[in-house]
């Protein structure tokens, strides 16, 4: 309120009618992934084997289910996917890897890059586009 010069009920409103709009989706707390345990970030670049509407309905709905994966991109190019995974460990990447996806029958091919470092996590979207919010 402070920031945009409003009183704190006009604000609440704001964001009332955001929500409402649907503008605003949720609310999330960003945990430490280190601090929790979770030391491995993967991006993963999945091809199937086809594209029929069961495939694709049958991997999306594995994504959505595995808390591993925490983003799931359609993709143009060489690859249909991108998976973002986050693991404790390598074992534990390495049990995801063969358990769970590879075990899907349309998984053609799985090209997995590690983060080493993070560099840069953002929630913040460019906005200055924008000019009648």
């Amino acid at each position: 309120a402070d920031t945009v010069n409003l009183s704190p009920a006009p604000c609440w409103r704001r964001l009332n009618a955001l929500e409402e709009k649907g503008y605003i989706k949720s609310y999330a707390a960003l945990l430490d992934h280190e601090k929790i345990g979770l030391t491995i970030t993967a991006f993963a670049h999945v091809s199937l084997d086809d594209h029929h509407a069961n495939t694709v309905k049958s991997f999306d709905k594995a994504m959505a289910k595995w808390p591993e994966v925490q983003e799931c991109h359609a993709t143009s190019g060489g690859y249909d996917y991108l998976l973002k995974i986050t693991t404790a460990d390598m074992q534990s990447y390495n049990h995801f890897m063969y358990e769970k996806l590879l075990k899907l029958k349309a998984i053609r091919s799985v090209n997995t890059s590690f983060s080493m470092m993070q560099k840069k996590v953002s929630t913040e979207l460019p906005l200055n586009h924008l000019s009648d919010y």
